[in-house]
């Protein structure tokens, strides 16, 4: 399990054994099962979680009550509500919810600045993720209004193939911003039906 985390951060910058000897030690492995809320809106977001096993959605609340959901987290993949919650010290405006038994290793704030003070190397190695997560979130910003349905479909298989088979139909739509009963239209002119 510690393989998988070394190799995700290793994409970025190199590591040795010594410097991952002292990220493992502050990291906690932490089993969440299905359905569980892990974070609420209005709570502060005190963790940063690698998934090792299991699909999470992260989603809020709109005014009409409404469940929009912002991302989903499947294995390799971080999740937090960093922000508004881990550093800009806000209460959140987002749920986590694991929607299948879930494996993740996972920082406080407090485990990975002692983390960055020890190995300042990782700071680096999450300067890259922070960037990246909001290089993905602008293009998802761009394509959510300069694509069609289908576009954005096809889009989000690419980005989660696994996804389909993992969670209800509802879940993706409300990612993808239509339907359900559109998603299912979109779904069978895919097929050829």
């Amino acid at each position: 399990m510690e393989a998988n985390l070394n190799h995700n951060l290793s994409r970025y910058v190199s590591f040795t054994e010594a410097e991952f000897s002292v990220l493992h030690g502050l990291i906690e492995p932490q089993f969440v099962p299905k359905k569980t809320i892990m974070l609420r809106e209005g709570e502060k977001c005190n963790f940063e979680a690698y998934v090792l096993k299991g699909c999470v959605r992260k989603y809020y609340i709109d005014e009409e009550g409404n469940e929009l959901v912002l991302q989903f987290a499947v294995e390799d993949n971080w999740l937090s509500d960093i922000s508004f919650s881990i550093y800009e010290t806000r209460p959140s405006r987002v749920f986590i919810e694991t929607l299948e038994d879930c494996e993740f290793l996972v920082f406080t704030p407090e485990s990975k600045e002692e983390l960055f003070a020890r190995v300042p190397k990782f700071e680096r190695a999450f300067r890259i993720l922070v960037q990246r997560n909001l290089s993905a979130t602008q293009h998802r910003l761009f394509d959510s209004v300069s694509k069609n349905a289908t576009e954005k479909y096809l889009e989000f298989l690419q980005l989660y193939p696994t996804i389909p088979q993992r969670v209800a139909q509802h879940y993706i739509a409300s990612y993808l911003g239509i339907s359900p009963e559109f998603l299912s239209k979109v779904r069978k002119r895919l097929a050829g039906g």
